[in-house]
């Protein structure tokens, strides 16, 4: 999938969360996600670009997982004043989805 399109990054990630591709005619920005599903509500980002702190975060959390532990990455956004922090959390997809089907 080196050079997949978004469409088909799309239909990937809908294929492998058991959703469907929502196409982008007709719809606007956050009035539907990319992929439907029951449970999840899907925006995918795809490119050649993520941030070099998330990369070396979870370079770090790899190496530093240990037998039967999980890499995972805390992310806190700090918007600014009088906004709440956001926390995210980043995972590879295998480890994500191996919880979930726990």
């Amino acid at each position: 999938m080196d050079r997949a399109t978004w469409k088909a990054i799309e239909r990937w990630w809908a294929e492998k969360l058991g959703g469907v591709r929502v196409p982008i005619t007709g719809r606007s920005r956050g009035s539907a996600p990319d992929v439907a599903h029951d449970r999840w509500a899907v925006e995918i980002k795809a490119g050649r670009v993520m941030s070099a702190r998330m990369q070396e975060g979870m370079v770090q959390a790899v190496a530093a997982a240990r037998e039967g532990q999980i890499p995972l990455v805390g992310i806190t956004q700090a918007i600014g004043p009088g906004h709440p922090r956001q926390h995210y959390v980043l995972m590879r997809f295998d480890d994500w989805q191996r919880v979930v089907d726990e």
